[in-house]
């Protein structure tokens, strides 16, 4: 057979061909623009001035396309002002550029949003979580939904606050580490007037509640209330290069089903950044499974300095008083379960670390996360809770947590009082947790020696958070209540004067360490153990191969 070549005429046919096929199919030619046909938001008497309410007229070019049986509507460049907007099934809507779709505020804008909707399970998760309606946009069993374009949406007229659950505050709910002041408004019972302080206001940018088939691309969001995007359970869910900039949580992904999200930016000083949830909302027990979070970056800059570009660090708290958040989390709503979660590909950058959580009774398995870059932490890079705070109906047993695999991590600026950490409970471990090409340079303040051999409470019904358990007797990797450790690869340095040993292993059943350079100060053990029962140390750096069966209380 001859090589092949290509000549000029082949390529002008090619070109050509391309050409007729534009013809033939314009939208896989160009699927940026909005099509020539598109329901004109203006045409249905949107003004798009900033001034004017413009709510009447999107929902009326919304209402034209679905009764046309699909279209596209378009926001061509312009301010548009509004309150609640109702997504209907094939329907996109197109965010022209030079278009921004501004949250309108019932105090000053002359409206209201839409009421949320009654929710008999609202005991088991904080109001944001249990209502759709009350929001800017929002939708409830659609299918075939897209937004998209270059555009923004700006949650300017938004709440970031609201009551908890409907549920008098249990001891163990918010602990004074965590804020005992209650500093976001929640996780208090209103009583018979629970939630009437919303009245009229909305908290949320995107909700959608039973929807299939949903695309969000392109656009970015500002400082949009508690929620830029909540999602409960919605089917095949993409969420593919947004830019986030806001006040809460990003995006609150919850009892959903084969859901993709890539290539976003989401900075969130104060909330969640990528959030993955199973809550009881919809009134029963859904997983959120097949998961992919590939090629994301998450920070806690300061609010509006992502989008502007000017990457603020004044603020240095998030309202729970530990530091700015932008993480990506599992949990906390945790009831249903996690499975087949794959998180790859990430940035973290002036934010807290990754947090995988099951407090309310959820299963979580089958977890892979690979090739995250971390820098400037304000909490600890791995955090692994099981526990009982039991924000689910009565009976309801503890959760589980096992087959999760780390690896390809690399950490600089981690904060210096918390060491990445996997803890369980007595009755319940955590079991096959694999950490593998781990680098972690811990920075600040080092712990001292007094800090090691201090009891650690087990706070097994509290809001799990990094700082929960205080200073960690390790700097570098603490592990309680945990079955089949394995750590391979993994090096733990910090730049401080560290007391503190960089391995703290309690109650734990196999325990496997190779290839490890672990730094500790003279004098200070590499590891120290109570109640472990078959550890073995192969290949680390200044240290003897280790083998034994129990170790009641020892360091080496």
């Amino acid at each position: 057979m001859p090589p092949f070549r290509t000549t000029r005429r082949a390529c002008l046919k090619g070109i050509a061909a391309a050409g007729a096929a534009s013809a033939l199919f314009p939208l896989a030619a160009a699927h940026a623009a909005a099509p020539a046909n598109a329901f004109d938001v203006r045409s249905h008497g949107a003004r798009g001035d900033g001034v004017t309410l413009d709510t009447a007229a999107i929902n009326d070019a919304i209402a034209a396309a679905a009764q046309a049986g699909g279209g596209t509507v378009l926001f061509p460049a312009g301010r548009y002002l509004s309150f609640s907007i109702h997504l209907r099934s094939n329907v996109a809507l197109y965010l022209d550029a030079g278009c921004v779709l501004i949250a309108a505020d019932p105090a000053t804008d002359g409206g209201r949003y839409d009421d949320a909707e009654p929710n008999r399970w609202d005991a088991y998760q904080d109001f944001g979580h249990s209502h759709w309606h009350n929001s800017l946009l929002w939708g409830e069993n659609l299918d075939n939904l897209t937004i998209a374009g270059p555009g923004r949406i700006w949650g300017r007229g938004l709440t970031r606050s609201g009551p908890g659950a409907n549920r008098p505050l249990k001891a163990g709910d918010m602990p004074s580490s965590l804020g005992g002041a209650d500093p976001m408004g929640e996780r208090t019972r209103q009583g018979a007037s629970f939630g009437a302080e919303m009245a009229g206001k909305g908290n949320k940018a995107i909700a959608l509640k039973n929807c299939r088939n949903v695309t969000l691309r392109d656009f970015s969001m500002l400082k949009c209330g508690h929620f830029a995007v909540l999602a409960t359970g919605v089917d095949n869910l993409t969420i593919d290069n947004l830019s986030v900039d806001t006040e809460r949580d990003g995006f609150d992904i919850d009892c959903c089903r084969n859901v993709r999200i890539a290539n976003c930016a989401v900075n969130t000083p104060n909330d969640d950044a990528i959030c993955l949830k199973s809550s009881y909302a919809l009134g029963a027990a859904r997983f959120t499974e097949r998961v992919t979070i590939t090629n994301c970056q998450v920070s806690g800059y300061d609010l509006g300095t992502f989008l502007d570009g000017s990457y603020g660090t004044t603020q240095t708290e998030a309202p729970d008083k530990e530091g700015v958040c932008g993480r990506i989390k599992l949990g906390t709503e945790s009831n249903g379960g996690f499975r087949n979660i794959a998180i790859a590909n990430c940035v973290f950058a002036h934010c807290r670390g990754l947090a995988i959580e099951s407090v309310d009774g959820a299963l979580i398995e089958d977890v892979t996360v690979d090739n995250l870059s971390m820098r400037d932490l304000t909490t600890a890079p791995l955090f692994i809770r099981l526990g009982r705070r039991m924000r689910a109906p009565q009976g309801t047993p503890v959760g589980a947590i096992r087959r999760v695999n780390i690896s390809n991590v690399t950490v600089s600026g981690a904060n210096a009082p918390y060491a990445s950490t996997v803890a369980g409970l007595a009755e319940a471990p955590v079991e096959d947790v694999r950490i593998s090409n781990l680098t972690v340079l811990h920075g600040g303040g080092g712990g001292k020696a007094a800090d090691a051999q201090r009891p650690i409470p087990e706070h097994a019904d509290h809001y799990p958070e990094p700082s929960m358990f205080g200073v960690t007797p390790g700097y570098g990797l603490f592990v309680r209540h945990a079955r089949n450790l394995q750590v391979h690869h993994v090096d733990l340095r910090s730049t401080a004067n560290e007391g503190r040993p960089p391995v703290v292993l309690h109650d734990v059943d196999g325990a496997a360490f190779d290839h490890v350079r672990l730094m500790h100060a003279a004098g200070t053990p590499t590891f120290l153990l109570r109640d472990v029962r078959g550890l073995t140390v192969k290949e680390a750096e200044g240290m003897r191969d280790l083998a034994r069966a129990s170790h009641t209380q020892a360091s080496y």
